[in-house]
């Protein structure tokens, strides 16, 4: 190996040692401080969904693609609602979950578990009925107020999905004696079927307009959407309903579908979440939320939806400021989990940086003594050769020792900026043994 290749990988070595323990220090640290904050996400996720064929459902699914990006496993866990969805969360069996405004409580204790990634989009109650039923009330055979539905088949759905809690407080507004309506309680598919088979009078969802059930009903002929002519005043009793209109041809202009504009009220769902969830994780399904819930839609404007209104849990603080500041700027240009990391570890490596910039100062000095060392402790053997000179019987064996210690001088690799050191050590031993070869001379003459 060439001189000049060796003595760079000595230095290199030196350096290595030398500053050793300060970067395991670092390392150290920096060990503890992931262990603390733990910056990376679980790589899988739950995400309590809905019924099969629901907005829910879809919505989920998108989620979960959007997700798998990252590299992180959304698993979808069907339900039949929002109830059940609220009740998955507080039992710990989904990380997250779409609840319908109305569900809960709030101010409810139970809601302390819990935290929002803001609401979503609005769920208007579609109340579809047979245009044959509605005749027998009115020869119009329209639909326009609750008390219209006296004496016919209503489905309001499942306990699970919250909607019979919701048309209970709806009734309720209306005087409506639960008793005078024929109410079932069947899931949404077995629903519709009846009701398109005519076993039921009217059927009543709460859905997102992307639900399939939901568009498939409003083409279909012989079934009309009521209007709430009262929706106004609805979201005036009710905090968390709003008013919303679906446009007059807004599901198929061709066709003019709806022929006229329909009032309808709305809850809006919200993505909850259970505290302690992994913040990176609630980042990225807000972020998510930003790209799936952001376009326009029938009762949407573009970018209206993530939004931070209408919450009755409190709004995560990772969610509050992706709703506000999009996507963070290093996650524009680096992997998530490259950016995630960096973001949040900055402050605690700038404080290990603090620490470590005044103890890395001890490194050139311990640099420097192993070098220098590697020379001066050849000066311990040949300050024991010079003063064993004058009272050395064999002078010649001493001779020897010198020219065995200056043989393993010549041997010593130091880095160039230290040979000096080196030459310095080999100057002394020939001035030792120049000593010790005038004493021979000196020593016959002085012999009888």
């Amino acid at each position: 190996m060439p001189k000049t290749i060796r003595y760079t990988l000595l230095s290199l070595r030196d350096i290595t040692v030398s500053a050793g323990p300060f970067l395991l220090l670092a390392v150290t640290l920096l060990v503890l401080a992931y262990g603390w904050l733990d910056p990376n996400p679980p790589k899988r996720v739950t995400l309590a969904t809905g019924p099969a064929q629901s907005a829910y459902e879809a919505f989920g699914k998108r989620y979960a693609e959007a997700l798998k990006k990252e590299g992180i496993e959304v698993v979808l866990l069907p339900s039949e609602g929002s109830a059940a969805n609220l009740q998955l969360l507080r039992e710990g069996k989904a990380d997250l979950g779409f609840v319908q405004g109305g569900s809960s409580e709030a101010g409810s204790k139970q809601n302390e578990e819990l935290e929002s990634l803001g609401s979503l989009f609005l769920e208007p109650v579609w109340l579809f009925y047979r245009e044959e039923a509605a005749r027998r009330v009115n020869p119009e055979a329209t639909l326009t107020a609750l008390p219209e539905l006296k004496g016919l088949r209503v489905n309001v759905g499942t306990p699970g999905s919250g909607l019979p809690s919701l048309m209970d407080k709806l009734l309720e507004s209306n005087r409506i004696d639960k008793s005078t309506l024929v109410l079932s309680e069947l899931e949404q598919t077995p629903a519709t079927v009846a009701f398109l088979g005519g076993e039921l009078d009217a059927i009543v969802f709460a859905s997102a307009p992307e639900s399939l059930m939901v568009q498939m009903l409003l083409q279909t002929p012989g079934v009309k959407l009521m209007d709430f002519a009262q929706s106004e005043a609805y979201s005036r009793r009710f905090a968390f309903l709003s008013p919303a209109v679906l446009p007059r041809g807004v599901v198929d202009l061709a066709a003019n579908i709806p022929p006229q504009d329909v009032r309808l009220v709305a809850p809006t769902t919200t993505l909850l979440t259970r505290a302690g969830t992994h913040p990176a994780l609630l980042q990225l399904f807000a972020l998510a939320g930003n790209e799936i819930h952001g376009s326009a839609g029938w009762f949407k404007r573009a970018r209206e939806y993530p939004k931070l209104a209408n919450n009755e849990v409190p709004i995560s603080a990772e969610a509050e400021r992706s709703i506000k500041n999009d996507k963070p700027f290093l996650q524009r240009y680096l992997p998530f989990w490259v950016a995630n990391l960096v973001e949040r570890m900055w402050l605690v490596m700038g404080l290990i940086i603090a620490i470590m910039l005044p103890l890395s100062r001890i490194v050139p000095p311990l640099y420097e003594f192993r070098v220098r060392s590697r020379i001066f402790r050849w000066y311990g053997q040949l300050r024991d050769i010079e003063n064993r000179i004058d009272n050395a019987g064999n002078q010649e064996a001493l001779l020897e020792d010198l020219s065995d210690l200056d043989h393993r001088a010549e041997k010593i690799s130091v880095p160039l900026s230290y040979a000096n050191e080196l030459y310095a050590l080999r100057s002394n031993i020939q001035l030792v043994q120049k000593k010790l070869q005038r004493r021979q001379i000196q020593t016959p003459r002085n012999e009888p």
